[in-house]
């Protein structure tokens, strides 16, 4: 689906900044907006799949200083696709450390999907560097949470799903810890072909739940292996709990500044269902979650992008979401 007509107009990022780490990972962030803009933080999904302009496109140009970091890992950090010290603690580290680094003292924070579950972390993480939070999509990251994404989807894409399985080398009824594993196998394979072959079945399967465009077409080229790279994060992090059993997300969430927080989430989400952001709502007294009814997992949907656009420009006039719980 193209991008809805009512974001703003697509532009070149204003700036880049990369910074090194001290174990050898290369951080790249991307800047749009104002420079002298409010700060507000943009957390990507995935994990793995990386900043982009379009998640700058819903923030008003004139009003905010948009800052999308790709984690490590992904997009136009270095090495892409790499899992060694990679963790959700060494994220939650790297944005203590790029906000240093901006010289910011207090950020806004938005994310979608993982990337609201990043953001929620690194809330309660630190608590004082946030003014306002907007988690849209979001996903929970418990292992049922991650089962209910594979196996409990199989029913509704079943041609899509037997693809996936056959990609991995697994039977279609494989458990999920187990096909996680063999998909962890096959991205790593170093027969391109099978690396690939796994990549693109995920990919379809994937976006086959996420919006009713189903399947966006054909890969080539960097693309493809750029999918590799992508899905080889994610299914390092799926493997792991997202590293959040001995922490969860929801246990977190009571350490997260009172500050106007807002769930957005689609009724028809298949890949992270509202009844996990209805959890999340209720562990924080400060949250409303606000419903919409059509939009699937896919933040270009009119509905969501709708709703998204009217929050931001909401917290740029007043501080606050509007409305009320």
């Amino acid at each position: 689906m193209p991008a809805a007509p009512l974001l703003f107009p697509e532009t070149p990022p204003r700036q880049l900044h990369e910074w090194l780490t001290a174990d050898g990972h290369v951080l790249a962030l991307r800047e749009w907006g104002a420079a002298t803009g409010r700060p507000a933080l943009v957390l990507h999904g995935g994990p793995g799949s990386g900043g982009s302009a379009l998640l700058a496109r819903v923030f008003d140009p004139a009003h905010w200083r948009v800052l999308v970091p790709d984690q490590r890992g992904a997009g136009l950090s270095r090495p892409r696709g790499a899992t060694l010290h990679n963790t959700t603690d060494h994220l939650l580290a790297d944005l203590r450390r790029l906000r240093r680094e901006l010289g910011l003292e207090r950020w806004f924070v938005f994310g979608g999907s993982w990337g609201a579950t990043l953001a929620l972390a690194h809330a309660a993480d630190d608590p004082a560097a946030v003014e306002g939070l907007l988690l849209r999509s979001a996903f929970v990251g418990r292992d049922t949470d991650v089962d209910a994404f594979f196996a409990g989807s199989a029913r509704l894409q079943p041609q899509a799903w037997a693809a996936l399985a056959e990609a991995a080398g697994v039977a279609p009824q494989t458990g999920t810890p187990a096909l996680l594993d063999a998909l962890q196998q096959a991205l790593e394979d170093p027969a391109a072909a099978r690396r690939e072959a796994a990549a693109l079945a995920w990919r379809r399967w994937e976006r086959g739940l996420s919006t009713p465009a189903g399947d966006p077409g054909p890969l080539q080229g960097e693309d493809v292996a750029a999918q590799v790279d992508r899905l080889r994060v994610q299914v390092h992090y799926l493997r792991h709990g997202c590293w959040l059993r001995e922490r969860p997300l929801l246990a977190r969430a009571a350490a997260a500044p009172p500050v106007p927080t807002l769930l957005l989430h689609a009724d028809d989400d298949r890949v992270c269902p509202l009844a996990g952001a209805a959890e999340l709502a209720a562990a924080l007294p400060q949250a409303e979650l606000r419903r919409v009814p059509v939009g699937g997992h896919d933040p270009t949907h009119p509905g969501l992008a709708a709703a998204t656009v009217a929050a931001l420009a909401a917290f740029a006039r007043q501080g606050d979401f509007g409305g009320g719980r």
